[in-house]
């Protein structure tokens, strides 16, 4: 069960059984599907932030493990 059925069925049992059970079409099929695009796009959006802050924290490990290395070697010239 996803969120929106929950959030349908939490404010009309009626319209979420007639869409799950009887598989009934909505009413309004532009604002559905403006509404599945929309969450499409937030849910895109979000992998990448993921991906920029994964890159982001490897960037700043590796920076780290190089600035290591460098002091190691200074105190073992």
């Amino acid at each position: 069960m996803r969120a929106s059925d929950i959030g349908l069925w939490a404010t009309c049992h009626r319209a979420w059984w007639l869409a799950k059970v009887k598989g009934a079409p909505h009413r309004n099929e532009a604002v559905l599907a403006a509404g599945v695009a929309a969450h499409a796009a937030h849910g895109a959006q979000v992998q990448r932030v993921g991906n920029l802050q994964r890159a982001g924290v490897t960037l700043v490990v590796l920076s780290l493990v190089v600035l290591a290395l460098l002091i190691m070697w200074q105190i073992w010239l």
